[in-house]
């Protein structure tokens, strides 16, 4: 088993955004990131403190101002660039994320390929989103009113764990052509992923204040971020939603997140049971079940649940488990200490209630330290702690239900309302069901990759799964404020001066009833 050189961190390190820790890498405290495989040490990181987020932001700021004057044409050539490094760099990247997280192979190409179709899409339409649009007037022909997108400034962004790469580059791709400055926090345990990503985008012309990288702990440096920009994007859990949330708020700034998830599959009596089980694989396990949009819940309708169950145990228990930089595993390992003791505690508690193991249920310390086994659950009770609760693991539960209409309804009994999944009898049937569900994404007949990789869609979650949305318009248009500027020509709104103004104030209401006979109103 392979893994990045030392070469290769020593010079990612180099780009943290702490010139002083550049110039003497004595200068300030560091931590130690270690290979999720086998916990041994990768590499050195910096960790930034407040004072290092105040730099950051004012370099940024400064740096905003030149960017933003630039065209977007000229600003999204820099992302066409980006993607050309990431196909150029994509082994390397894996293996980063690899070393970074624990996941699979196949899970870790995700994220590179979801850098490498965002930046695409948003260097194809940015331009024709930011473009100056004419609306409709308050007079026809004498008022002209355009509707103009200004940058926000300086976008913070706070990076997750579990995608660390795409979760990182992908939102700040979209605030980049959207004339605006970066600054971000990765998670703790995965900066280089993040510092990966600035190598790219350094490499591709970006002027290096636009994207700087402030490593350390959510409290000071993520804080700090929250408390100094001009708009903040979140992925994470929704208790720490709620409190930046609360922050962007008492700033009144813009403030984005995906949150967490307890995401649902509903499989009706017609599904295809031999595409479900082998498309479950994925939708329950990629990532060791640590991500966001995977689903935790099956609910089947009970004349065909045997059949799924019978399925969905055999090729679970057939899944390869294991470390390794290559494609042979289908799935990896857990990334911490944190997460395996909660999957263990999961599993146990629905154990200890009733629930029964379909298929794995145990860590594999065989395999390396933070390793657990794919598992299936069934009659897990409401009072198991995974019944309701994410458990951002690798352990699915599976209900049988009477009808469509129970499943529907079981789907949507949660506060959360990130991502479901639907195997029906057509594909009719599967979107019928799709309209129903309070998700922000619902896969027919996949458990998440169809919705996630349709970057021109918007994707992100109702309810306690979060607010605004990444990708489509949406995902770059947040990252403005829209600005109309209206222009009166001839006559303005005093009258004309051959009227007495007490005649011209008696036609207005009339006058502005009758232009709802006109084009347009």
């Amino acid at each position: 088993m392979s893994r990045p050189t030392a070469r290769v961190y020593d010079r990612l390190r180099d780009l943290v955004a702490i010139p002083e820790f550049r110039a003497d890498p004595s200068s300030r405290p560091s931590t130690t990131i270690a290979e999720v495989f086998t916990g041994e040490p990768l590499a050195e990181i910096p960790v930034g403190t407040a004072h290092d987020v105040t730099a950051a932001v004012a370099r940024a700021r400064a740096a905003q101002i030149a960017w933003s004057e630039r065209a977007p044409e000229d600003r999204v050539a820099v992302l066409t660039r980006f993607a050309t490094q990431v196909m150029r760099n994509r082994d390397q990247l894996m293996d980063i994320v690899q070393a970074e997280t624990g996941k699979s192979r196949s899970s870790a190409q995700e994220e590179v390929l979801d850098c490498l179709i965002t930046a695409r899409h948003y260097a194809r339409t940015a331009p024709g989103l930011l473009a100056p649009k004419r609306v409709q007037g308050m007079l026809p022909g004498l008022t002209k009113a355009v509707v103009r997108r200004q940058p926000k400034g300086v976008v913070g962004v706070i990076a997750p764990w579990n995608y660390p790469l795409n979760l990182a580059a992908t939102d700040a791709l979209a605030a980049l052509a959207a004339g605006n400055a970066v600054v971000i926090k990765p998670a703790s345990i995965t900066p280089f992923c993040a510092l990966a990503a600035a190598d790219m985008l350094y490499r591709a012309g970006l002027p290096r204040d636009l994207f700087q990288v402030v490593p350390g702990s959510g409290g000071t440096v993520g804080g700090a971020i929250a408390g100094s920009v001009d708009y903040l994007m979140f992925t994470g859990s929704t208790a720490t939603g709620r409190t930046l949330g609360r922050q962007a708020g008492e700033r009144l700034i813009g403030f984005s997140a995906e949150l967490g998830g307890k995401n649902a599959m509903i499989v009706t009596a017609g599904a295809d049971l031999d595409r479900v089980a082998e498309v479950a694989t994925r939708a329950f396990f990629s990532n060791s079940g640590q991500l966001c949009i995977s689903v935790e819940r099956v609910y089947v309708e009970r004349s065909v649940a045997p059949q799924l169950i019978e399925k969905l145990t055999a090729r679970v228990q057939s899944m390869s488990v294991g470390p390794g930089y290559d494609f042979d595993a289908e799935m990896g390992s857990l990334i911490s200490r944190d997460q395996l003791d909660t999957v263990t505690a999961h599993v146990e508690d629905a154990v200890a209630k009733g629930a029964r193991i379909l298929a794995g249920g145990r860590p594999r310390p065989d395999l390396g330290p933070l390793f657990y086994e794919p598992t299936l659950l069934a009659d897990v009770p409401e009072d198991a702690t995974c019944f309701g609760e994410e458990t951002f693991g690798p352990v699915v539960s599976i209900y049988p239900v009477e009808s469509v209409d129970e499943a529907i309804a079981r789907a949507n009994d949660t506060e959360y309302g990130l991502n479901s999944s639907v195997f029906a009898a057509s594909d009719a049937e599967g979107e019928a069901i799709a309209a129903r569900l309070r998700t922000g994404t619902v896969n027919v007949g996949e458990g998440y990759v169809a919705g996630w990789g349709s970057v021109a869609g918007p994707m992100g979650g109702m309810g306690a799964s979060g607010v605004g949305r990444r990708h489509g318009d949406e995902g770059l248009l947040k990252y403005t404020e829209a600005q109309t500027v209206a222009t009166q020509r001839v006559m303005h709104m005093g009258g004309p001066l051959f009227l007495p103004r007490g005649r011209w104030q008696k036609l207005l209401a009339p006058a502005t009833d009758a232009m709802r006979l006109l084009p347009g109103r």
